[in-house]
């Protein structure tokens, strides 16, 4: 009988550890998997900045996807954009705004792929891709974007020397 509850007693520590080793691997796999996907969603994480004399380039990969996505700051917050030229202005999801601390200004009515919307200007101190920066730029708060991603607009590519080649866009100041 001490016997027979010894060997129940090790086939079910046993199982446990089967158990236990699994997940294991299956939240290893899953950690590798999501920083795969990360780095497929967006190429440009670790931005770099050339100096040649007083010009700055940042060479941007294009994702997966076919869009320009960049790690970035506004008013020195770590933030995601997606370069669009089709935007005028900087268009700033209301949860990022809200976690940056940015003000709500004026409210406005804006177009937006997602229709008709309620916005609100605001001013931004900062913008920078890497080392390319410029200072004191109008943003729109949008209240029908979800997601982080900020639509980096002219308002601020405007300012800068833009070649697109293959997969690369390169930005130059």
């Amino acid at each position: 009988m001490l016997e027979e509850k010894k060997n129940d007693f090790i086939s079910r520590a046993g199982t446990g550890m089967t158990i236990v080793a699994w997940m294991a691997f299956f939240a290893m796999l899953f950690f590798m998997f999501e920083d795969v996907l990360l780095q497929r969603s967006n190429p440009n994480q670790n931005i770099t900045t050339a100096v040649n004399g007083y010009q700055k380039e940042v060479v941007l990969q294009r994702n997966v996807y076919g869009h320009y996505i960049s790690n970035g700051t506004i008013n020195n917050y770590n933030v995601v954009f997606m370069l669009d030229t089709g935007a005028t202005d900087i268009a700033i999801p209301e949860s990022v705004a809200n976690k940056i601390g940015l003000k709500k200004g004026q409210t406005v009515f804006v177009k937006t792929a997602n229709g008709d919307a309620k916005a609100y200007r605001t001013r931004l101190d900062r913008v920078a891709i890497g080392d390319i920066a410029i200072d004191n730029l109008r943003a729109t708060i949008l209240t029908n974007i979800t997601g982080d991603e900020i639509l980096l607009g002219m308002n601020f590519l405007k300012h800068l020397e833009i070649t697109q080649k293959g997969q690369l866009l390169t930005i130059k100041q």
